[in-house]
């Protein structure tokens, strides 16, 4: 890309405009869906001028039944070499060559997708939803996935299928919603009183990191409360910083990342979050004041109440009775076991079948 930097313009836009004034135009009479979805910081619209430095551009997924490489063909021949000034096709970075590059060379591909809508799911989630959504599907998906999948935008879609599997992953069903909130708040009742014992011991250094797990977790939590996928920890806070509850919980964890006195602010943070849970009706309405844990001298919130209620409240005995670990990426984080979807699938599978 030798020309002068183009203005920037978000990529789901740049896309919505690589599709009305170039693609569509081709597909006339074709019943097809187009739209962006799954990875990259468009999708979420979190991308800015950064982001054009490698994998961003104009790019879509054109959904259709049939004719794929036809269209693929058609739209490699016919595509027009900019839109709103950026290169429309790319190559792979020669210093990177698992990114793609923005180019003018006719040697580029553009950044048009065109796939099976159910071939794509399978891809993306590891199953079809076109199928039904089972229990097994919910566990085994990375909430990132689930994120990617129901975010970014459907331009055009006459084919009805891909609206409709975004729909069937909009949010967890309540019996499922219930499980996903009793384990992170399981994940908090686990390591609540760390914070205070590695102070009284003088971790200062374990303190802070057990401090951070907590608030991580806490953000996770509220963002679970008010129905939204948690995302990957590059976008976590700032997904947080657009909830409800940023707001009033917000500060009390930056806080807590920074006092002398860790374990008062989360015990905080604790009070006002279960205070939001209280309020959601999932569970019955527990005390949301610390307590001391046993009879030491630092304050919990005894999270484990929160997990036994919304646990109670589980009408299906395999999510009720079995082991509370939640979704794989409340037990697992690594970023190259959450990409390998078959093996997490076998082991939520196992979970699943588990008796707690």
């Amino acid at each position: 890309m030798n020309d002068p930097t183009p203005r920037f313009l978000p990529g789901l836009e740049l896309s919505r405009a690589l599709y009305e004034e170039a693609v569509s135009p081709l597909l006339q009479g074709i019943p097809h869906a187009a739209a962006l979805l799954g990875p990259g910081s468009e999708v979420p619209g979190l991308d800015t001028e950064r982001s054009t430095d490698h994998g961003w551009g104009p790019r879509l997924q054109i959904f259709v039944d049939r004719n794929h490489r036809r269209i693929d063909d058609l739209l490699g021949r016919s595509l027009p070499g900019r839109i709103r000034g950026w290169p429309t096709r790319f190559l792979p970075d020669p210093d990177d060559p698992g990114n793609r590059m923005l180019t003018d060379s006719p040697e580029g591909r553009h950044g048009v997708d065109v796939v099976d809508p159910r071939t794509w799911s399978v891809e993306r989630l590891g199953f079809d939803p076109g199928h039904g959504v089972r229990t097994i599907d919910w566990l085994a998906v990375p909430t990132q996935r689930l994120a990617e999948v129901t975010g970014g935008a459907v331009f055009h879609d006459d084919l009805g299928e891909i609206t409709r599997i975004r729909h069937a992953l909009e949010w967890y069903p309540d019996d499922l919603w219930r499980y996903v909130l009793a384990c992170q708040w399981r994940r908090i009742a686990q390591e609540e009183a760390f914070v205070g014992r590695c102070a009284e011991v003088g971790d200062g250094l374990g303190e802070r990191v057990v401090t951070a797990r907590l608030v991580r977790d806490l953000m996770r939590l509220c963002l679970l409360l008010e129905r939204r996928y948690p995302p990957y920890s590059k976008w976590l806070g700032t997904v947080f910083a657009s909830l409800d509850a940023a707001v009033e919980v917000g500060p009390v964890l930056e806080r807590a990342l920074t006092s002398a006195r860790p374990a008062t602010e989360l015990a905080e943070a604790y009070r006002r979050v279960a205070e939001r849970q209280n309020r959601t009706g999932l569970a019955a309405p527990l005390s949301p004041e610390p307590r001391p844990f046993h009879s030491r001298p630092y304050p919990v919130l005894d999270a484990g109440r929160f997990t036994e209620a919304l646990l109670a409240r589980i009408e299906d005995p395999a999510l009720r009775d079995g082991v509370p670990v939640g979704t794989v990426d409340q037990y697992i984080d690594g970023t190259d076991a959450l990409a390998r979807l078959g093996p997490l699938r076998d082991l939520a599978g196992r979970f699943l079948e588990e008796e707690g």
